[in-house]
């Protein structure tokens, strides 16, 4: 059984969608079968594997609202072994959508259950706010990973994300774990960077990976072509690390379920 990944941090700008792009297709390099889904209204995990709007027929908010099925949202082989069920701005109205749905918070939970065997990883990119779309794919989730930008404020985002995280173990998924956090945006000649990574270590109790996504110009500039870092700048840096975080991930995993 392959296992449902969410990644989150409600403070925006924290490399959250970089790692979701980049951590799905080194996975894929791995030979791991990926389905990324784009649970921001966003769009950008879309975007960031060159898929404009307008070659979008369907998205994940017309398989909440039953427009259409999974199988026809889902984008086949984007890149090899990666598959994606694609965003727009119509999600952003989710939380008036179904705000008198009973089981508004399982929603993504119930539309996921008979894809969970036919990929080894469903990364779900969440958007960077507190609302029925953040409760549904955490509530959907076997774990969680957490990006952190290495910056002063980061342990107030931290808190924030670790306080949602509580809510729904105690009232929607006990099953729910963090799976680790890592930090994003690292800079070893900054010495705020070393002091953020050493605070967060100091004060979090649970796991936190060892890798640090550096600050790397082909990383932010992938994107812009559409493209993931292994096929945008394959010998960089920051393909380097997140191939050196896909590793860390398959470990984990089989640490926590075995």
């Amino acid at each position: 059984m392959g296992r449902i990944i969410a990644i989150t941090n409600q403070k925006g700008g924290v490399g959250k969608t970089t790692t979701a792009i980049n951590l799905a297709a080194t996975l894929a390099e791995a030979n791991q079968r990926i389905l990324l889904l784009d649970f921001d209204p966003q769009g950008n995990a879309t975007s960031g594997f060159g898929i404009e709007e307008d070659n979008i027929e369907h998205t994940i908010y017309d398989v909440m609202t039953e427009e259409c099925s999974m199988d026809e949202a889902i984008l086949v082989d984007v890149i090899d072994n990666l598959d994606l069920l694609p965003s727009d701005m119509n999600l952003a109205a989710a939380d008036v959508e179904f705000a008198e749905q009973e089981d508004k918070n399982l929603i993504l939970k119930k539309l996921l259950k008979e894809y969970i065997n036919r990929y080894d990883y469903i990364l779900v990119d969440c958007p960077p706010s507190l609302g029925t779309i953040t409760v549904n794919a955490l509530t959907a989730a076997n774990s969680v990973i957490i990006p952190i930008q290495c910056e002063y404020y980061a342990l107030e985002g931290l808190n924030q994300v670790l306080n949602t995280i509580g809510i729904v173990q105690q009232g929607l998924n006990p099953d729910l774990v963090i799976e680790g956090i890592v930090f994003t945006m690292y800079d070893s000649r900054n010495k705020l960077s070393q002091q953020v990574v050493e605070t967060v270590r100091q004060n979090f109790q649970g796991s936190i990976y060892e890798t640090l996504i550096p600050r790397n110009v082909r990383l932010a500039e992938a994107p812009s072509h559409g493209l993931p870092i292994t096929l945008y700048e394959s010998s960089s840096t920051g393909a380097d690390s997140y191939r050196k975080l896909a590793a860390e991930v398959m470990s984990k995993g089989d640490a926590i379920y075995g």
